[in-house]
Formats: C-alpha cells, structure tokens, sequence
C-alpha cells in the first residue's frame, strides 16, 4: 500500500487491530531492541559486531512499522458494516456466492487491502472478485477471470456485519 493522502477504507476491528499493534510495538518492542543493541554494544567492536548490526536492522524495520501504522491510521475511513445496507454489494458486505459450475457455496467479506485475510475469506475490495461482485444484487451472476478460468457465482445472500475472527461457512 503506498503512502500519499488518499483515505484508506477498514472496518472498525481492522482500525482496532493497527491500533493495537501500534501499541504494542511502541511499549514492548521498542524497549527490547534498545536493550538488545545495548546488549550487542557492550561486546565491543561495532564494525565486526553481527548481534549489533542484526539488532540495528530490527530496529530500523520496527520503526518503519510504526511510521507506516501510524500513517495508515490517520488516514483510516472507518466504515462499521453493521450500519450499511442495501440490496447491493458493496465495502464491508458479506457475501454468499455459489459456484455455478460446482455447486459448492462460498462466502467473502469484502474488506480494506490492510485488512485482507484469504484464510478468512475476507478480500480486498480492489480483488478481481470483490470488483466484479460491487454493485450486484442477490440473485446477480458475477463474472470472475481467475487463473483456472471463468467462474461465475451466483449471489445468493448479502448481509452487514461487523466481521468477527472468524471466517464465513464455506471455506472448504
């Protein structure tokens, strides 16, 4: 995900879950790679010092983690499924689908890139799936280019909520 202006649409758990993360590695992890380079700084040269050097790259790639968070944060547009509706597909709808080649159901919760999650079934609303199912209505055929071909799925339920950890029916 680039940095620049523009919003970044998640769901009030996935702006929960960045915040919490945030958290954590501003209270735990930063102190611990402080005291991990004070460790490796003690050992004496720093120019031949592998644990100082791992422990400053590890350093560098938490606050990185940070800047990024933060950024993403700011510029979060939390949009809670819970209060959406409609009879149309949109960001944050779960969607039962069956596969009208073989019959098998399958479910997706249309969610943020941040938050995108395939062993949950949550996809990012930019996914080739998510865009061909926006704007469809239950009974709505989407059209889907995949790497094994067509697929087309036929919507079968639309329903807001807000997602929970676990992933929707279907998964197998």
């Amino acid at each position: 995900m680039s940095s620049g202006s523009d919003n970044i649409p998640m769901t009030p758990s996935g702006l929960r879950k960045l915040k919490e993360e945030l958290k954590h590695l501003q209270s735990v992890e930063r102190g611990k790679i402080s005291r991990e380079i004070e460790v490796a700084r003690a050992h004496g040269d720093l120019r031949e010092n592998a644990e100082y050097h791992a422990a400053k790259e590890k350093q560098s790639h938490i606050e990185g983690r940070i800047l990024t968070l933060g950024d993403w944060i700011a510029r979060a547009e939390v949009i809670d499924p819970a209060k959406l509706g409609g009879d149309k597909v949109i960001f944050g709808a779960t969607v039962d689908l069956l596969d009208t080649e073989t019959d098998k159901p399958v479910s997706y919760r249309l969610v943020g890139e941040i938050e995108a999650d395939l062993k949950k079934r949550w996809i990012a609303v930019t996914s080739p799936v998510a865009r061909a199912l926006i704007g469809k209505k239950v009974g709505d055929i989407a059209t889907v280019q995949s790497p094994g071909g067509v697929r087309e799925l036929e919507i079968t339920e639309i329903r807001f909520e807000e997602p929970t950890e676990e992933a929707p029916a279907g998964e197998s």
